[in-house]
């Protein structure tokens, strides 16, 4: 395992150095969606229409975060299950997403994608939303404003801690953990 300090937007020597298992420190622009806001940015993929936001290079948290208190400026921004989004993932994996950050396991179509177009999913850890809320420095909604608190998002982050589940290899974080302690 090694760790690393990211920029995004993320480029494809970005991902490729990572592995399963690495901890990553991200700081920048990344984007907030859960699974209607998918659908709709899939939507306008297959209309041929523009995105809210340029996906080349972007990173996308599963998340819909609480109500910021007075003075803050996001609430608790805990990770949501990811498999929600797996149908929708390798669309915009293949249109130029890099980063994908939630919890859970990701379906095989969406690790294809992040082999064949030099993608990583990132795990952030679940129950600590208040905790990651203070890594984020600013927020603004873009996109679907009458999602709530699903709709999308810009939001900039300074050191952002996650670990790199599934790589550009095929790698998969959860199954190495499996292999490992069914060795013991």
């Amino acid at each position: 395992m090694a760790e690393y300090k990211l920029q995004t937007p993320l480029s494809d020597a970005d991902v490729e150095k990572l592995k399963a298992g690495d901890i990553v420190y991200l700081t920048g622009t990344i984007y907030t969606a859960r699974d209607a806001a998918h659908k709709r940015l899939v939507d306008l993929i297959f209309e041929g229409k523009e995105l809210p936001f340029d996906l080349h290079g972007a990173v996308i948290y599963y998340v819909g975060p609480t109500p910021p208190k007075p003075g803050e400026v996001i609430g608790s921004a805990g990770p949501t299950t990811s498999y929600r989004m797996d149908s929708y993932a390798p669309i915009l994996i293949e249109h130029g997403l890099k980063g994908m950050i939630g919890k859970g396991k990701r379906n095989d179509a969406v690790k294809e994608a992040c082999k064949k177009y030099k993608a990583v999913y990132f795990g952030a850890v679940g129950g600590a939303g208040a905790l990651l809320a203070k890594r984020i420095k600013d927020a603004e909604v873009i996109a679907y404003p009458e999602l709530g608190p699903e709709a999308v998002r810009r939001i900039v982050v300074e050191d952002f801690p996650v670990v790199v589940v599934n790589d550009t290899y095929g790698n998969d974080l959860y199954e190495e953990g499996r292999k490992q302690w069914a060795k013991v």
